[in-house]
């Protein structure tokens, strides 16, 4: 069966690989035997947890540990698997067919300069991919597997697949939990929280800065901008959100307040690492304080790295419009970041991206605030959350009305997938005009 022109088309098949995915899990979660009630779950429960899974999202309607059954279990765990993987993967390779439609060779995503690859190399590609990800994950979950045998008393089956569950979560940015409370019963345990919060920074790093790890350890000369960027934009956000939260829930009684000093530091990281679009959480979220909230917000909108397991506009979006924003406030012509020149072609597909981001949010806020009677603070982290494909919640997912539920649907889907296929489509859609209009200079501001 030959696939029409249009829909092979690179910036198309992911989002219709991804429609299937959770299609596909919808179906296996209404089936009884993946609940653990009398019945099947209902089709929008089942939709959603597909759709969370498949987005590696997290947000949740039922208890995971307590309405699904084994077998449902084990179908989120395959489809936050697929989910993650898939997109590093469909990142990577759109990233290498829109190099090669631009003709800029040896680069390996288009936003930015990185180590070559061509299009000859895309099977060790990916094999480098599954490499990084089954060691990430094995190592991960070998370390919560002793913690949870020899230091919570679990026996070695409970371990084994608490383990494994919470590993492939987390590197995946996930945050779907085998615990009712997701991570609240590990406040003071650095053996758990610690390796989480590890695994879920170098999923979100994404797969173009592991490549170039090794390399630009040893000799740091050799990271290309967007690896200086991610890595520098990802560390003053990590430390930028544990100051921030520590100072904003010191003294909160339900959340940090009781805790001691090792573990209110603790616990401020993991929230910062957590808002970077992996999930989990230690601490009660709809008790945090509106300021903490609003940092989230920010933080949550911001994300990780490009085509990693992280959501968001990514960081290196971010962190280009910082510098355009830079250089026109010193009035200087060209936008520069380590020595290096932004193209006008990238910043107009990084204003592209987080404008259609904030347009997206802001029609799912009008939405969501039109049927529902919750606060605007509440309703604005979960849409928030679900775009950037976060998963932390204040609380309401499960007490929404079905059509908010399938807003929040909609928004982790078009939050996972649409980014990705904006920037590619962009790229792959540039053309060249032999005519230029007249310049007019409109009044701005």
């Amino acid at each position: 069966m030959n696939v029409p022109q249009s829909i092979r088309h690179p910036a198309r098949m992911v989002p219709i690989a991804f429609l299937a995915a959770i299609a596909m899990g919808t179906l296996l979660l209404m089936l009884p035997i993946s609940r653990s009630g009398p019945a099947g779950a209902p089709f929008l429960s089942a939709l959603f947890t597909a759709t969370s899974a498949v987005c590696v999202t997290g947000l949740i309607v039922h208890d995971t540990p307590n309405y699904w059954s084994g077998f449902g279990q084990g179908v989120i765990l395959a489809l936050i698997q697929v989910g993650g993987f898939g997109i590093m993967t469909g990142a990577t390779l759109l990233g290498l067919l829109v190099t090669k439609r631009l003709r800029l060779s040896n680069l390996l995503v288009a936003q930015a300069e990185t180590r070559s690859s061509g299009l000859g190399d895309v099977k060790s590609v990916l094999r480098l991919i599954l490499t990084v990800t089954l060691a990430v994950e094995a190592v991960t979950a070998l370390v919560l597997i002793l913690r949870f045998h020899f230091g919570y008393g679990l026996s070695w089956l409970e371990s084994l697949w608490h383990g494994l569950f919470q590993s492939i979560s987390a590197f995946n940015n996930a945050g779907f939990s085998t615990f009712s409370d997701n991570l609240m019963g590990f406040t003071g345990d650095v053996a758990i929280l610690g390796p989480i919060m590890l695994a879920v920074v170098i999923g979100g790093l994404g797969f173009p800065i592991l490549f170039e790890l090794p390399q630009g350890v040893r000799d740091p000369s050799r990271f290309s901008v967007h690896a200086k960027i991610t890595l520098v934009g990802t560390a003053i956000l990590l430390i930028v959100g544990f100051v921030a939260v520590a100072a904003y829930e010191w003294a909160n009684p339900a959340t940090l307040g009781p805790m001691s000093l090792p573990d209110k530091l603790l616990n401020a990281m993991t929230h910062s690492v957590m808002t970077r679009t992996a999930g989990f959480n230690s601490v009660d979220v709809g008790k945090m304080t509106t300021e903490t909230l609003t940092l989230s917000n920010a933080l949550m909108l911001i994300g990780g790295g490009s085509a990693g397991t992280a959501g968001g506009i990514k960081v290196t979006t971010f962190m280009l419009l910082g510098v355009v924003v830079w250089a026109e406030i010193r009035g200087d012509a060209d936008s520069n970041i380590f020595r290096r020149r932004i193209g006008r072609h990238v910043q107009r597909q990084a204003l592209t991206v987080v404008l259609l981001a904030l347009g997206a949010i802001g029609a799912g806020v009008l939405f969501v605030l039109s049927v529902t009677h919750f606060s605007l603070e509440a309703v604005l982290f979960e849409v928030i959350s679900a775009f950037a494909t976060v998963g932390l919640s204040t609380g309401i997912t499960a007490d929404l009305p079905p059509s908010a539920q399938l807003a929040i649907v909609a928004l982790m889907f078009v939050g996972r997938v649409g980014t990705i296929t904006v920037a590619s489509a962009l790229a792959l859609k540039e053309r060249y005009v032999p005519y230029r209009y007249p310049e007019e200079r409109p009044i701005v501001g």
